[in-house]
């Protein structure tokens, strides 16, 4: 026999035994580790950089619990309406569903055994209740499945979330929206394939911004009122054990969780756990751009925005010039992570039969993640927004990085008119090509050539070198963006109208 795991069993008794198998365990063995004082390693050094405080105490193992039983509260008080267990238990049992009466370093303990959490809670929820009653006892959990119970209590934990994250991102959405108006007559350069484009104004670019979170915004919503709904099926979904009764307990069940009562249970059908996921995942897509965006117009060679400087923000350990965007480095480092843990949920989607073997498990710590990554990052996003601090001056000294390049399209449009577009096209390619070979400004050498300025005066090249004559009808679809985010108010509306 290898004695070598059991010796490392027992120097590291927190360690579960590896072996090869197939193999049979000997009597002093056991596949799950002896019981510890802390289950779990528990690092919350970080959590104030990936996550946000509003959302973090609606995720925590106390707030897991209680959404259970919360769920076993309703049950017993539907169940009693429908005329299935007696109103005298059904208070009993409510009363005894709290969290803080739960032995929860037991209810960790017996997990591993147990296969979830809801087994062993219930557990410990019908032992407090026999204490009081023991007849009471007998109606703990009745007709119900532990999915029922684990299931409906993480749509409670993701409905009570959403509350503070919409308060959230409608927070981030104002300050943009203030900041789109400020701007939109702002020059800045457009940059595609991270090369300068063309003249914009950075209230266009906000506006882009804020339109998307708009967008994230009603999906959240519409999450909130339709897709977060009761799972109650029973062991496999029939609810054969409350017989006839079954769909008015149903019915009170719901009306109980105020949730949406979905036409049939959904216990191995888990596209609307995968829509949860996606909905976030979209999200912190959204947020990533918008912080990686930022830091790229933060970067030295730019400068034309900064993070709000402060004693102890954004310092290095060596350099003391330094001034790093941390708020963005939150943003992106909660948000790189969401894709993964998006595509686990996709992953766990074909769920065996009527009952998913692991792959259910694997939603259980996966989906709270997703959810409090992208809450975190859009509490960082909300907070940078408000006090981001613009550099105007740097944009326009940007926009002359190419001596007059970036006006290059503006020129052959104009000329278009007169020559066709190919001939202008051609012409003022031949004209820039002159203008970086030189290290002349764009606008003197078309100035410097007869053929050119015979077709347009001074003033008419001064006008096509003025960043705010080829904004486009950018002030008009601002104007569409913002007239959106003041729908979110309709009560601001109508106070403004008199």
């Amino acid at each position: 026999m290898n004695r070598l795991p059991v010796l490392q069993h027992l120097l590291f008794p927190l360690a579960p035994i590896r072996r090869s198998l197939p193999y049979a365990l000997a009597a002093h063995e056991t596949v799950f580790p002896s019981l510890r004082k802390d289950y779990t390693l528990f690092m919350p050094l970080l959590d104030g950089l990936f996550y946000s405080p509003s959302v973090e105490p609606l995720f925590s193992d106390a707030a897991c619990v209680q959404a259970m039983l919360d769920f076993e509260a309703a049950l017993a008080r539907a169940e009693a309406k429908a005329g299935i267990i007696p109103a005298t238990a059904a208070t009993i049992i409510s009363t005894n569903c709290r969290a803080e009466h739960i032995d929860f370093k037991s209810l960790a303990a017996a997990a591993p055994n147990s296969g979830n959490l809801a087994i062993p809670l219930v557990k410990q929820l019908t032992a407090l209740v026999a204490k009081q009653n023991s007849t009471a006892a007998r109606f703990v959990h009745w007709g119900a499945t532990s999915q029922d119970a684990i299931d409906t209590g993480l749509v409670l934990q993701i409905r009570s979330a959403l509350d503070p994250i919409l308060s959230e991102l409608d927070s981030l959405c104002d300050s943009l929206a203030t900041l789109s108006e400020t701007h939109r007559r702002t020059p800045i350069v457009a940059r595609t394939w991270l090369q300068q484009a063309l003249p914009t104004s950075f209230g266009f670019i906000i506006a882009g911004w804020l339109d998307a979170l708009l967008r994230h915004r009603n999906r959240l919503l519409t999450l909130k009122e339709n897709g977060l709904v009761l799972q109650f099926g029973g062991a496999v979904g029939t609810l054969a054990a409350l017989g006839t009764h079954a769909p008015t307990a149903a019915r009170y069940l719901a009306e109980e969780l105020s949730l949406p009562l979905p036409v049939l249970p959904w216990h191995s059908h888990r596209d609307r756990i995968a829509e949860i996921a996606t909905t976030f995942g979209i999200l912190s897509g959204s947020l990533n751009k918008i912080a990686n965006d930022l830091s790229l117009h933060m970067q030295t060679e730019v400068q034309e925005l900064a993070e709000p400087s402060a004693p102890g923000r954004g310092g290095s350990s060596t350099m003391p010039h330094k001034q790093n965007p941390v708020a963005c480095a939150a943003i992106l480092g909660a948000t790189l992570r969401v894709p993964g843990l998006v595509s686990t949920i996709l992953a766990a989607m074909p769920q065996d039969h009527q009952r998913g073997l692991g792959s259910w498990h694997a939603e259980w710590e996966t989906l709270p993640e997703i959810v409090r990554f992208s809450s975190g990052a859009l509490h960082h996003l909300a907070a940078l927004a408000s006090n981001l601090q613009v550099n105007t001056a740097r944009m326009r000294e940007n926009l002359e990085l190419t001596c007059g390049l970036i006006y290059a399209e503006a020129v052959s449009m104009t000329l278009a008119e007169k020559l066709g577009r190919a001939a202008a096209h051609e012409k003022v390619e031949a004209a820039c090509r002159i203008a970086s070979s030189s290290q002349r400004h764009l606008r003197e050498v078309l100035a410097s050539q007869t053929e050119i300025s015979s077709l347009l005066s001074p003033s008419e090249l001064d006008r096509l070198f003025d960043p705010l004559n080829y904004l486009g009808s950018s002030s008009a679809m601002i104007d569409s963006v913002l007239a959106a985010a003041r729908a979110r108010h309709p009560h601001q509306q109508r106070s403004a109208k008199g």
